[in-house]
């Protein structure tokens, strides 16, 4: 451990509720005007609440899976839509929307991102093992195919389409106290998955390693995939497909705290929170609302690049 790591810790905790309690007064509305209106009670607690404190679990969620997806793969470019995720999530959704009318959308994303993951896992598996570059070639190809179901879900939605598209791109419009309770158990699979922050430590060695030091890998593997699509699940229910959040975030605080996950985690965790929340106040506040996954993806996608070639000067 890092001499500064606590004192981190406990900066980017501060900094958390200090960024709540901003997004919840900045908006479109300045702070002047919404104290005048007669409904500002209403616009606070049943709108911008809820809003930050969902945006705040969703990048919890979504950073922590992304740290133990790292981890698993040991490979910073690995995030939690990697296993094809966020295309089932994406799936069920759109399904929810062209049949139902959005009816039961949080229960047929987080339905379809759970399904995509256990296809994949019983796709990779082989004589009880689970070889991680096969995990990750059947996650492409299981998402691909996915992605392919989704356009022509698109193609043939008519009215639908509009819909579909804004929540694919993303982003806390329409979030109320019901969507924040959702998104708790996102806690909950947070716990969960640093419980395994020993294992994911010894793991960085290789592992051959790991099962001489007493570590059952493959017991392991399952259940922080299981956790990873659980948590990644709940994320894409509530928020749409993000992307980024799970691959920046690791990679920076691995910087600044170091690769002990022990320490990863919360700091993972935390950052990751600030950095949706601040997003999702910027696109609320100066774009009219535009979907906070615009905003992750220009950011993301030139941080992507940096890492890749990062990898091939090393």
């Amino acid at each position: 451990m890092r001499r500064t790591t606590p004192i981190v810790i406990l900066a980017l905790a501060c900094t958390l509720l200090i960024s709540m309690a901003c997004a919840v007064v900045l908006g479109p509305v300045s702070p002047g005007t919404l104290v005048t209106l007669p409904s500002a009670w209403m616009i606070v607690w049943d709108v911008r609440v809820p809003r930050v404190i969902a945006a705040a679990l969703v990048g919890c969620g979504l950073a922590v899976a992304g740290t133990a997806m790292q981890g698993l793969f040991r490979n910073p470019m690995a995030d939690p839509y990697i296993i094809g995720t966020s295309s089932g999530g994406a799936l069920g959704a759109t399904l929810a929307i062209v049949l139902f009318a959005g009816t039961g959308r949080p229960m047929f994303a987080f339905a379809g991102a759970m399904a995509a993951t256990f296809t994949v896992y019983f796709i990779a598996r082989k004589g009880g093992r689970i070889p991680v570059e096969t995990l990750l070639l059947s996650g492409v190809a299981l998402a691909t195919l996915l992605t392919a179901l989704l356009s022509f879900l698109m193609y043939t939605s008519g009215r639908s389409l509009h819909q579909i598209m804004f929540w694919l791109m993303g982003g806390f419009w329409n979030i109320s106290w019901n969507d924040v309770f959702i998104a708790l158990p996102i806690l909950v699979g947070g716990v969960g998955i640093y419980l395994f922050a020993r294992d994911l430590n010894i793991l960085a060695l290789n592992e051959e390693d790991a099962i001489h030091l007493g570590v059952n890998v493959e017991r392991a593997k399952q259940i922080l995939l299981a956790l990873s699509a659980f948590v990644t699940g709940i994320a894409v229910a509530v928020a749409g497909s993000i992307g980024f959040i799970g691959l920046i975030t690791p990679h920076v605080m691995r910087l600044i705290v170091g690769p002990d996950h022990r320490f990863l985690f919360p700091a993972s965790a935390l950052a990751g929170a600030i950095l949706l929340v601040w997003a999702d106040t910027l696109t609320r506040t100066f774009t009219g609302d535009m979907p906070v996954g615009i905003l992750t993806a220009c950011f993301g996608a030139p941080f992507f690049i940096y890492l890749l070639r990062s990898r091939m000067k090393a």
